[in-house]
């Protein structure tokens, strides 16, 4: 990373400080309470020598569609920061599989199912002084399959930036939208790296326009190709205008030539022009250079691309290919020059003791500790927790508490992950990601040293789609059984298990087949337990198309202590289809505060079992605006069983109707067969939003009801010879076509009449 004379004057600032005294004091303030000075204050009286340790860490995450080859370029960065000693490919002919896919089944499959980290350092020039500089990179590599979105959810969640890697042939692709939603969400920067140039069919330029077009953030690249498909020989480097080619049995050797290729001299000038036209649009001080006709220097363009990629208005594109050992190691070095340190990303807490005031943490040793524990996994020595140091240090042996249990636990060991290894270390600091053992908690719990009442706000988590029935074939394996459940439970926030007390199941939920699929056969190998299925089953929702008035009382008396309520109001849809919500306007006391709060619970339970199909419902308002009570036999429990007979009556009359998630699905396949999957589309009703037709394959686009989609890649690979593929995931809920609605409730009411014989 480049250093610039502002930073040089800000650093000599900075030691004067220190040595006079005065960031000593602005320290002990923000010890005892931090809460009290910004964050920028804190940052400018850091102690040089923790400032200059800040600068040079790295938290990044490798996302992308499936199949990109980010298992492939992560084994790649091993090699080359020495972290491994030889390189295994994904699916290799030695069996040995990639580092970072240490489970069986990824390395069987050829897919990531769960996230896995590991740290490296890296050595490289800097461009004004020649100087060497070691980089300390925390690294997750996450899933591309849709199924396992969560694992991609909680890294994102963590990490200050991320390399987004496309394919050089395909571009943007279905979950490359999806990752780049995701990083949006937490507001992480990315670099971008365009993949498989060596691919038939590579075209960087148009991978670069999908950026633009389909993510809606400006990218430009910063380097061309020398080459392309299997003439893919390096790169030029438009900042420093030189020639970059790999050398070696592994790439291992960077050869730079001042010489640019002639035929590529028109290009690089092009392009070269293209990255400053495209920064003067996200970055004033280019924008003021561009508009007085000057030529910025190497330094400014680089320090523009930094600025703009770090304020999420900007991403820099390179390009290689992984699998041919080129062109990695200057996605490394923009890691290094582009991505944020940690202590230039707005990291929050809320303080609980200040009515949940936002907080700015800040990666400073000296500080208070605050962490977040994001990731569960079992391990032979117990469970191993994941946790992001964003303030302070921890250290084994320290005492640290549990924001949600308000819990002391003791942090008995302390270890550096890289894949299924582990490195034992006896303190971590800021900005650092470490896992510890034998601590109590669930994932996205804070957890402070106890001097600050803080906690951070977990990930988001989406609601699974399909659900089945599971049991283990013979009943000497329900102890075995009952542990894998719960423990995947604890690891994984969208595995869901219920228990459904009417057809006496249990019931497992998830994002998709290949999820829950995976989870069984994991039971299968880790706990030996053999599992009978049920057919899946879609998570219908359930809610009302009109405005119902209700007004009912529930009197029962029997001598004794009897329950006396009366409600009155009314129910409507949401209009939008969002999350179900209880509102009162009782006036004059007819129904005391603490039977309304009966009330709100009552609804919230009744909207669990729908009265259509029992399944959850959506979208549904209810207001209570009277009502009655009896000096002796109102309850909470009279008001609570009163709202949810009134639900249940007002519901059926409110013209209800079953809701079925429709799922966004993105095909690809060889030309010739676009009539053949066009047809298996429309066989399900599906109503198409887009199609893409390329030189040699299509992508289409399309909303599909999710009930008609089991069994459909099966259907594809028949009707494409093998060559089709698809992902999905969940769009939104949408009314099921009537016929479908009237099977699935008869169906429902036939199973409650047998049941109640």
């Amino acid at each position: 990373m480049g250093v610039d004379t502002g930073v040089i004057a800000r650093g000599d600032a900075l030691r004067r400080r220190w040595q006079s005294g005065a960031a000593a004091a602005v320290l002990e303030q923000a010890k005892e309470d931090p809460a009290t000075l910004s964050q920028d204050t804190i940052v400018e009286n850091l102690d040089p020598r923790e400032a200059a340790r800040l600068s040079q860490v790295r938290n990044i995450g490798i996302a992308a569609h499936i199949d990109s080859g980010k298992t492939t370029a992560t084994e790649r960065v091993l090699f080359y920061t020495g972290r491994i000693k030889s390189i295994h490919e994904v699916r290799g002919k030695d069996a040995v599989g990639a580092k970072m896919d240490s489970m069986d089944l990824e390395r069987e499959k050829g897919i990531t199912i769960q996230s896995a980290a590991t740290f490296c350092d890296w050595v490289k020039k800097n461009d004004q002084t020649g100087e060497e500089e070691k980089y300390h990179i925390n690294l997750i590599d996450t899933p591309g399959h849709i199924d396992f979105t969560i694992e991609v959810e909680r890294a994102l969640r963590v990490l200050d930036g991320a390399v987004m890697i496309l394919c050089a042939v395909s571009g943007v692709q279905s979950q490359t939208i999806t990752v780049d939603r995701q990083m949006r969400r937490y507001n992480v920067p990315r670099i971008s790296f365009i993949n498989k140039m060596d691919r038939m069919g590579a075209n960087p330029f148009k991978a670069i326009d999908m950026i633009n077009q389909k993510l809606r953030i400006p990218a430009a690249a910063i380097q061309v190709p020398i080459g392309a498909e299997d003439e893919f020989k390096g790169v030029v480097d438009l900042l420093r205008m030189k020639a970059i080619y790999n050398k070696g049995p592994r790439g291992e050797h960077i050869v730079e030539k001042d010489e640019i290729p002639a035929d590529l001299k028109d290009l690089v000038a092009e392009r070269r022009a293209k990255l400053i036209e495209t920064l003067a649009d996200v970055d004033d001080e280019i924008a003021e250079i561009f508009l007085d006709e000057r030529t910025p220097t190497m330094e400014q363009i680089k320090a523009a691309i930094r600025r703009a990629t770090v304020s999420l208005k900007f991403t820099p594109v390179l390009m290689g290919s992984a699998l041919a050992d080129k062109s990695v190691q200057p996605m490394l070095d923009a890691v290094c020059d582009y991505l944020p340190n940690p202590s230039e990303v707005e990291n929050l807490a809320l303080d609980r003791r200040r009515d949940e005031a936002k907080v700015k943490l800040v990666s400073y040793n000296s500080l208070p500790f605050v962490g977040l524990a994001f990731k569960l996994e079992e391990s032979n020595f117990g469970q191993l927790t994941y946790i992001r140091v964003y303030q302070g240090s921890l250290r084994k042996g320290m005492m640290v508490y549990n924001a949600r249990t308000d819990k002391k636990v003791k942090i008995p060991r302390i270890v550096r992950m890289h894949s299924n290894e582990m490195e034992e270390i006896p303190e971590i600091g800021a900005g650092e990601i470490c896992a510890v053992f034998g601590v109590d908690c669930a994932s996205g719990d804070t957890f402070t040293d106890g001097q600050l009442g803080y906690s951070m706000t977990s990930m988001f988590v989406p609601e699974p789609v399909i659900s089945l029935s599971i049991k283990p074939k013979t009943t000497k394996d329900t102890a075995n059984f009952s542990k894998a459940i719960n423990r995947f439970q604890r690891e994984d926030p969208t595995f869901r298990v219920h228990f459904d007390p009417e057809s006496e199941q249990t019931i497992i939920s998830g994002m998709g087949e290949l999820h829950l699929d995976i989870y069984v056969e994991r039971m299968r190998r880790e706990y030996k337990v053999d599992c009978v299925t049920g057919q899946p089953q879609v998570a219908y929702r359930e809610t009302i198309t009109k405005k119902v008035d209700f007004d009912h009382l529930l009197k029962k008396q029997t001598g004794g202590a009897g329950d006396y309520a009366r409600v009155v109001g009314y129910m409507e849809p949401t209009g939008q289809l969002t999350a179900n919500r209880f509102t009162q306007n009782v006036v004059g006391g007819a129904i005391p505060e603490k039977f309304l709060s009966a009330c709100d619970k009552g609804f919230h339970l009744a909207c669990q079992r729908g009265p259509l199909l029992g399944h959850k419902v959506l979208g549904t308002h209810m207001n209570v605006f009277d009502g009655q009570t009896h000096m002796t036999d109102s309850s909470d429990f009279a008001f609570s069983m009163a709202i949810q007979q009134a639900f249940r009556k007002a519901f059926k009359q409110g013209a209800p109707v079953v809701l079925e998630p429709l799922m966004r699905t993105i095909i690809t396949a060889p030309s010739e067969f676009q009539g053949n999957v066009v047809g298996l589309l429309n066989k399900r009703n599906a109503v198409i939003s887009d199609t893409e037709v390329g030189a040699e394959d299509f992508t289409v686009t399309a909303d599909c009801s999710l009930n008609a989609m089991f069994g459909f890649s099966t259907l594809l690979r028949a009707s494409t010879q093998g060559k089709g593929e698809f992902s999905m995931e969940f769009s939104h809920y949408a009314p099921a076509p009537m016929q479908l609605q009237k099977e699935l409730i008869a169906k429902y009411e036939k199973e409650q009449a047998e049941r109640n014989k």
